[in-house]
């Protein structure tokens, strides 16, 4: 993996992509074959974060891919009460219990672990390797890739409205996410936040189609309109340090 990743950055993340996808697929399908929610997935999400986090701090990158304390000035950032609105998501139309208590356990357990790989792969090792050439770039594919991704979702028997809805605030959500990595030069908020949204929809009751449209665009106003607060604020911080 060492040779590879000196070789070329983008082709790491982009081999990292694709088996996260097939992985987890083939990982959630097995685990419906077996009638047991993420019972599979649970061991392998488990397994592929500690393996890529090992791996990141192995190799002294840790700080380029943001598995780090947050550097930026919080107030700037509203003290982060944005991401504690877009978190509850799942919460606002009411909570329910979907699952058995052990389905829920390891349903949870994937998500956060989900969260973690997701933001690592997409804003850390996807970003970072193409804002090397061109930042505006690096930020545009990954959000893109990140939202787009979902469409996976398809092929385990997802509706297609529900989907394209997902891909739109996914992609929403992978712009503010990457904007926060970009100048808080952390994953950390990203990590938590994501891993929470994921992590709550076990728990979420299910909306009309005219509620998840609804949803779908505060998701998106929320997200970009937060993502452009934070470019506008350190903007002015810098000119004002010069």
């Amino acid at each position: 993996m060492k040779k590879l990743y000196e070789k070329s950055e983008l082709w790491f993340a982009i081999l990292w992509i694709i088996a996260y996808v097939v992985l987890f697929s083939a990982a959630d399908s097995f685990s419906e074959s077996l009638g047991f929610e993420k019972i599979i997935t649970a061991p392998v999400s488990v397994f592929s974060a500690l393996f890529l986090f090992v791996w990141v701090r192995k190799h002294d990158l840790s700080e380029k891919y943001g598995l780090c304390f947050f550097r930026g000035n919080r107030k700037t950032y509203l003290y982060f009460v944005p991401l504690l609105l877009i978190m509850s998501v799942n919460l606002w139309n009411g909570v329910t219990m979907n699952m058995s208590a052990a389905e829920n356990a390891l349903y949870v357990l994937s998500m956060l672990c989900v969260g973690f790989l997701e933001e690592l792969i997409f804003r850390g090792l996807l970003f970072k390797a193409i804002c090397k050439s061109n930042v505006k770039q690096a930020i545009v594919i990954s959000s893109i890739t990140f939202g787009i991704g979902h469409i996976v979702n398809l092929l385990n028997g997802a509706e297609v409205l529900p989907t394209l809805l997902q891909i739109c605030y996914a992609t929403a959500l992978g712009f503010l996410f990457t904007i926060i990595f970009y100048k808080g030069k952390s994953l950390l908020p990203c990590i938590v936040t994501h891993g929470i949204i994921n992590s709550l929809s076990t728990f979420s009751v299910d909306g009309s189609q005219a509620y998840n449209m609804v949803i779908a665009a505060a998701l998106c106003v929320i997200s970009v309109g937060y993502a452009l607060w934070i470019l506008k604020r350190e903007g002015k911080t810098k000119s004002q340090a010069l």
